[in-house]
């Protein structure tokens, strides 16, 4: 696991020692990304840098940013390709040697041979960039779900790219300029989609792509998506078996390591079945790491204790008390633009954990977006389910006028009644964003004010859930839902957290459930056999029956949670009341402080009601301070 960084040299900035130190102070910013080495490459026409994790082949010979044996291309890539192995070898039967035991030298071979159709060949998590000496062409790619980040800048002819958006920055041509939708986007998911950032001219090379620029023009492309037109009609026992076998597969190809291999622990289904695999292909205990709570609604330790009993594993568990407000800013800095999801804070502790055990942890990612495991799956079925009952002229018509007058009694089935019946005059992908958004339409219309009030007056982020609910190849609501949830939420959020704080702690994280062929095959897989009834995962379930004992499966799900409220009001009070007693900060510059504080008094009367909203605005803040 590395972090790269460069940029395109252009006529105008001719500097090659500046060029030489804005490289270095680049590799420098994400350090932590690869503590191991640092090393930069440069000519006149673009400057790579690199920090390596050593994972694989851990002599020096493995180092980046690596030439090719031709000397035409120039590579600085972040991730691992779990079936370089094979390839290295279907390589050398066509006369290809390799100076090296790295799948760094392969990727180069490959694109060498057959250009960007290699991706094609790839099973891995990656974020890489190849300099072409001879036709002075930069190739950008990242990985098919979106594990590794890369973006970039590209504006008044000048193109740099990182890992993360504090790689960018040192080089002087790259401006930060606030992205007032991008800030609409932030408080309604809690992160940015890509391929927007924070800042205008800066952008996320959207999973599944490839760019190639000279620094004045660019050409991209999508190589992958996932299709779930296609439903099997297999019965449910060929499926689970198929499923556990394919999982199973995942799993060995990502055990493959020169350090200490781990992993995260949970206690719920996806976690326990990676560990329950692992712990066949490994020679001895596998270290897993557990995280807990002192709140008991929100601890699953003793279900991760549990499933470490049975596999016999090397287990280990840190209980996050009064660790939070002492470190979260320091933690949020990660992340480089604003990111709420509070989940990060557990991540970061079970990684900090993990990194004293081990180099390498596998985790139970994806599981929940594969297999329907949220619940607000059952609760968006439900809804549409509902909504197909009434014509839509109906319910477009006669519908908001009778949630606004359920709203007029504020009590709570009052509430739980507007929201229905607001929910269900609208189209399911409209439905569908308005239900999972993190920041509701009145109390953005009611606080929102100044520049970022005229700047983003009609646009509305619900365009990206429709535009991706549209884009699959289905009628299954279901399936579209997963669809969008693949391409939104699991790259923007779920991802970027793991990404992020696993980073921090220099510690490579790997995904069995998101290799690329489980996520092909759960596509095929009926809707009905993941969300069967209330039952969600299903299929899943009915897979490793065959491993785990009926309580850890069929558990109700705690997902990785956190007490927000409840440290809002105790751990987390004095910094949100400084943050929301602050006028000149960034938050101040979006929203009527006084309203917001209104809010905050709320909340600290016992009204919950707004606690997502207050938190993303606390999560806001502590980026503006960090970065501005």
């Amino acid at each position: 696991m590395c972090g790269l960084a460069g940029f395109l040299r252009t006529a105008t900035t001719p500097d090659r020692d500046s060029h030489q130190r804005w490289l270095e102070t680049m590799g420098q910013a994400i350090i932590h990304r690869g503590p191991d080495t640092g090393s930069t490459w440069i000519d006149e026409n673009a400057g790579l840098a690199h920090r390596r994790l050593s994972v694989l082949d851990l002599s020096d010979a493995g180092g980046q940013p690596m030439v090719s044996n031709s000397g035409r291309y120039v590579i600085a890539y972040n991730g691992e390709i779990y079936n370089f192995k094979k390839l290295r070898g279907e390589l050398m039967s066509q006369g290809q040697s390799f100076r090296t035991r790295t799948d760094t030298e392969v990727l180069l071979a490959l694109y060498e041979a057959h250009g960007p159709s290699c991706l094609q060949m790839l099973n891995g998590m990656f974020a890489l960039a190849i300099w072409d000496r001879t036709a002075r062409k930069l190739f950008l790619a990242r990985d098919r779900l979106g594990k590794k980040p890369l973006y970039y800048y590209a504006a008044n002819g000048q193109f740099a790219f990182a890992s993360e958006l504090k790689a960018l920055t040192p080089a002087p041509f790259v401006k930060t300029e606030l992205r007032h939708d991008a800030i609409k986007d932030f408080f309604a998911y809690q992160y940015v989609p890509d391929p927007k950032t924070i800042y205008k001219n800066i952008h996320k090379l959207a999973p599944g792509h490839w760019l190639v620029t000279d620094g004045k023009h660019a050409h991209q492309e999508q190589y992958w998506d996932v299709s779930f037109g296609s439903p099997s009609t297999a019965s449910a026992e060929e499926l689970a078996d198929d499923l556990y076998n394919l999982i199973d597969d995942a799993v060995r190809l990502r055990m493959i390591s020169d350090v200490p291999l781990g992993a995260f622990l949970s206690g719920g289904i996806d976690s326990s079945a990676v560990v329950g695999l692992m712990t066949g292909h490994a020679s001895k205990p596998v270290t897993t790491c557990a995280i807990g709570f002192d709140s008991e609604r929100f601890d699953e330790v003793h279900w991760a204790k549990k499933v470490a009993d049975q596999f016999s594993t090397d287990h280990h568990e840190f209980t996050v008390k009064d660790n939070v407000a002492d470190q979260l800013g320091n933690i949020a800095r990660f992340f480089d633009e604003p990111f709420a999801d509070p989940s990060f804070v557990p991540t970061y502790f079970v990684s900090q954990l993990a990194r004293q055990k081990v180099t390498v942890a596998l985790a139970g990612d994806g599981g929940d977006e594969n297999f329907a495991g949220y619940s607000k799956y059952e609760t968006d079925q439900i809804e549409n389910h509902l909504r197909g009952r009434f014509p839509a002229a109906l319910r477009r018509s006669i519908f908001p006028g009778l949630a606004r007058l359920a709203g007029l009694m504020n009590t709570r089935p009052t509430r739980r009644a507007r929201s229905l019946l607001a929910t269900l005059a609208l189209d399911p992908d409209e439905a569908y964003y308005v239900t999972n958004s993190f920041f509701r339409t009145d109390v953005w219309n009611s606080l929102v004010t100044g520049e970022l009030k005229r700047e983003t007056r009609g646009y509305n982020p619900a365009d990206i859930t429709r535009a991706h609910y549209q884009n699959a190849d289905t009628d299954d609501h279901l399936s579209r839902i997963l669809y969008t949830d693949l391409k939104t939420y699991l790259p923007g959020d779920i991802l970027v957290k793991v990404d992020r704080m696993s980073m921090a702690n220099s510690l490579e994280t790997r995904a069995p459930l998101l290799d690329y062929r489980v996520v092909e095959y759960a596509a095929q897989i009926p809707g009905a056999l993941k969300l069967n009834g209330k039952e969600k995962k299903y299929i899943l379930k009915k897979a490793f029956e065959r491993m785990l004992p009926q309580d850890v499966l069929y558990r109700k799900k705690m997902g990785f949670s956190v007490p927000l409220a409840h440290w809002l009001r105790n751990e987390l009070f004095e910094l949100a009341d400084e943050v929301f007693a602050e006028e000149e900060g960034g938050l101040a510059q979006c929203f009527n402080m006084k309203k917001v504080r209104q809010l905050w008094k709320h909340h600290q009367q016992g009204q919950d009601e707004n606690t997502q909203e207050l938190w993303s605005m606390v999560a806001f803040e502590l980026w503006w301070r960090a970065y501005h």
